[in-house]
């Protein structure tokens, strides 16, 4: 026998070992960032292909990004895509102008607005409590509320029992907003006071000539300022996805906690 032939059983135990030991590598390293992803606090923002009839994590984070949208309860986040996420899609395709369609796919187009519309999503207690206190029971009616704390000086949009987005809001000179509840009868996307000339974009009015609204003065000098009655708002990006989704008719509560 040669002596390449008396070395080879030995080679092949080596290539061997060597090949298994790179396999547990490769493997070691695709369960930790397996591990990474699942075990990340927010939902990811890659696009996560699903369909109709599907039962897997893809459609559980969809669902959380729908949940976190208002579009669904937080019930339904069960990882299967059937009529209530199919319904949920059609839903939030419409509340962002994109074609109809019979919403049983989750397609890129839809997902990227998704993504774009509720952002940093938490896989769990994405929503703040509304059992603290600082949210008004009168809030928590199952649909769209614009809640306003005049005690923690915020705007909270419940939407499902659930704080959706949470905004710094400032109100009326010396107590002048009213308190109560009211309901929202007239949106202005571009308004003007003609009393104290000046803009009130993004206007949602509520109570009179009392608004919810963007103010650029509030976003300049916040809590130094205030207004004459109306309920303003400096975040006009969150203002702006707000104002999207309050329809006419939605409750409007001011209150002290």
């Amino acid at each position: 026998m040669s002596r390449l032939g008396a070395r080879r059983p030995g080679f092949i135990r080596t290539a061997l070992a060597g090949l298994l030991a790179m396999g547990l590598a490769v493997g070691l390293l695709l369960g930790s960032q397996s591990t990474a992803e699942a075990s990340s606090k927010y939902v990811t923002t890659k696009y996560q292909k699903a369909h109709y009839g599907q039962d897997n994590a893809k459609v559980t984070n969809i669902q959380l990004r729908l949940a976190a949208g208002g579009f669904m309860k937080d019930k339904y986040v069960t990882g299967y895509y059937g009529d209530i996420t199919k319904n949920a899609v059609k839903s939030f395709r419409k509340s962002v102008h994109l074609k109809p369609t019979s919403g049983k796919k989750m397609t890129k187009k839809t997902w990227r607005a998704l993504v774009k519309a509720t952002g940093k999503v938490k896989r769990a207690g994405s929503h703040r409590s509304t059992s603290s206190g600082v949210i008004d029971k009168r809030c928590l009616t199952g649909h769209r509320v614009l809640c306003v704390n005049e005690t923690t000086s915020k705007l909270y949009y419940v939407n499902h029992n659930k704080v959706i987005k949470t905004m710094d809001a400032r109100f009326g000179c010396g107590g002048t907003t009213r308190e109560g509840v009211f309901s929202v009868f007239r949106k202005v996307r571009h308004d003007w006071s003609r009393p104290y000339n000046s803009p009130m974009p993004l206007s949602m009015y509520f109570s009179g000539g009392e608004a919810v609204h963007y103010s650029a003065d509030f976003a300049a000098r916040g809590y130094a300022g205030c207004s004459h009655g109306c309920v303003n708002i400096r975040d006009r990006k969150t203002l702006r996805w707000v104002y999207k989704r309050i329809h006419i008719g939605d409750r409007v509560v001011v209150y002290f906690s």
